[in-house]
């Protein structure tokens, strides 16, 4: 009787904290755009297949991604997210519907640091030539002259 006591409390308290561990972009099991879409937007400005790591543009700067799980977002695509903070994190590429994980290895960068940090991840002469050039946001940035 004291063991199916025991065993009871255990099996209790661990649905309660494991229960307690969801994330909070589904609504009613569906899934819910607007908790997406209050998150930080960017675009994809830079994204080789022969690299891992991919470059978004943010209203703060440049943002160095590893993605992860064979899945990576191509140039021009629109996502959100996280950006300004470092670690893995859920990303949403709203070009696509989906969903994918990345960590953010750096942020708020300028753009020669950003192609710094894409030649320290990816060394040029792999990939797209021996020139890596971003691709030019479509997103206005008050931050940013226009034209540049």
């Amino acid at each position: 009787m004291k063991r199916i006591f025991t065993l009871s409390a255990i099996v209790l308290t661990a649905a309660l904290v494991l229960g307690g561990c969801v994330k909070n972009y589904h609504d009613n099991g569906g899934f819910n755009e607007n908790y997406w879409l209050s998150k930080e937007q960017g675009e994809v400005v830079y994204s080789d297949t022969y690299c891992d790591y991919i470059v978004i543009e943010t209203i703060s700067g440049y943002t160095i991604v590893r993605a992860y799980g064979g899945y990576k977002p191509f140039e021009g695509s629109i996502v959100y997210g996280d950006f300004s903070y470092l670690g893995t994190k859920d990303i949403y590429n709203r070009s696509t519907g989906r969903i994918f994980s990345g960590t953010i290895t750096d942020t708020w960068l300028s753009y020669y640091e950003a192609q710094d940090a894409m030649d320290y991840y990816c060394p040029l002469g792999y990939g797209k030539g021996t020139e890596r050039v971003f691709k030019t946001t479509t997103i206005a940035n008050p931050k940013k002259p226009q034209g540049k």
